[in-house]
């Protein structure tokens, strides 16, 4: 995706630093880390409710739907003159397409951002759910103390971790955080895997389920609030033209999204599967959670340390790559006329605060991420990540689209539509029944 003459690029400054082209490398880092995100905390928890073979299934199914819906949208950007989400749906569906999308870019990152600060707190301070207690590994260490309770620790984490990384103004200075941030997730689902496989060696582990159990406890429609989840969790989509648009050939964004989406797949089923492996029927819908259990041995312990502490820092550096986006739309639904934002720094540094702060209260204020994982998945990601790509193709303002592209679009829609339709339905009706 090479950027159109004259269009309003979102933080890229015109000048000779950003108009060096990105490498593929690191964008494939930059698009893996916006993949893999907290999705990957509730994947066992998923497994749990859809059995291990529909889980499977459903993560290569929306991993291959996800890149038609991303080419779908590179496509009519490149066809079009703009430079963002916003820009495209705008083309299509006027001003009120441009913000249903900013709106829904701002939903899930902030969604998203304060999935993290929760999985962070878990992490560090614990966590109480349904009642039961788990401490966090500062409590384990040092006991319960007003220094590490979750307030604190995630203030301190906020202020000294993130806030140096999101007053980045490019994409491209993300690289190295990110292909960090990937590496622990791989070393994350590494020791999640050598943990699994020893404790399936002792004899230690429950025999995953195929298939989901249907019983008087889960109906057939509670199958559906899994869906979202996986959906929550193949979301990258407000960051493909932020990434995209600083490679130098449109092609470099294709094979960046492909590849990052097949390691994706690889390590969701992964830990899916060795943490539902691990944990069974115990499994928290943040994974992290179980962790906090004691060992038989010294190794073991120190694992469960790791393991923790190896996502915990992978959040920690993915966190300003979806601030990004967020902060790029934030500015521009509520000052179009502004400036570019990364030339203006007192705007940037008020905003990029703001943001932050709003994302520690609500973190405090939310304790579980599957609601919030629940809620996006059903809503604002799934029209992110299946249902604007699959109507700008029906719609076709630029006629580029092919019958064939209309079939996989009108598909991809009614799908996205009805499943989050039946997850929100039986939420609801579980809620108030």
């Amino acid at each position: 995706m090479s950027p159109v003459t004259g269009a309003r690029l979102p933080l890229l400054p015109e000048s000779k630093e950003a108009a060096r082209p990105a490498t593929v490398s690191g964008a494939v880092f930059n698009v893996a880390t916006s993949i893999i995100g907290a999705g990957i905390m509730s994947l066992p928890a998923a497994m749990k409710v859809l059995g291990v073979i529909p889980a499977f299934v459903l993560i290569l199914v929306i991993a291959f739907l996800a890149e038609i819906s991303v080419e779908f949208l590179m496509r009519f950007t490149r066809s079009g003159e703009t430079t963002t989400y916003a820009g495209v749906m705008r083309e299509s569906f006027g001003p009120l397409g441009a913000v249903a999308a900013q709106l829904c870019v701002v939903i899930t990152n902030l969604g998203c951002l304060i999935m993290y600060l929760i999985i962070i707190g878990d992490v560090l301070s614990g966590n109480q759910p349904e009642g039961e207690v788990h401490l966090g590994i500062l409590q384990q260490w040092f006991g319960i103390q007003w220094w590490n309770s979750r307030e604190f620790a995630l203030l301190v984490t906020l202020v000294f971790v993130m806030l140096p990384l999101v007053l980045f103004r490019h994409v491209e200075s993300l690289k190295f955080s990110s292909a960090i941030s990937t590496l622990l997730a791989v070393a994350f689902v590494t020791i999640c895997s050598v943990l699994a496989i020893v404790a399936l060696v002792e004899g230690k582990t429950q025999t995953p389920r195929l298939f989901p159990r249907l019983d008087h406890n889960t109906s057939f429609f509670d199958l559906f609030t899994a869906v979202p989840v996986i959906v929550t969790a193949y979301t990258f989509h407000f960051n493909v033209h932020p990434i995209g648009f600083e490679l130098a050939k449109p092609s470099d964004m294709t094979t960046a999204v492909r590849i990052a989406l097949i390691l994706c797949a690889v390590i969701y089923f992964s830990i899916g599967l060795f943490g539902y492996l691990l944990f069974g029927d115990s499994t928290q819908s943040d994974i992290l959670i179980n962790f906090d259990q004691s060992s038989d041995s010294a190794v073991g312990s120190l694992l469960n340390i790791l393991v923790r502490l190896t996502y915990a820092f992978h959040v920690m550096l993915a966190f300003p790559l979806l601030n990004f986006s967020l902060r790029a739309n934030v500015d521009e639904f509520f000052f179009p006329k502004k400036p570019l934002l990364a030339t203006d720094t007192k705007r940037f540094v008020i905003l990029t605060l703001l943001l932050l702060v709003f994302s520690y209260v609500a973190a405090i204020a939310v304790p579980d991420i599957w609601y919030i994982f629940q809620f996006m998945g059903s809503t604002s990601a799934v029209c992110l990540a299946f249902v604007f790509p699959g109507s700008i193709v029906l719609r076709d303002s630029h006629g580029i689209s092919t019958r064939r592209d209309k079939i996989i679009a009108l598909v991809m829609v009614i799908l996205a539509v009805a499943t989050s339709v039946i997850a929100i339905s039986n939420n609801i009706y579980k809620f108030f029944g």
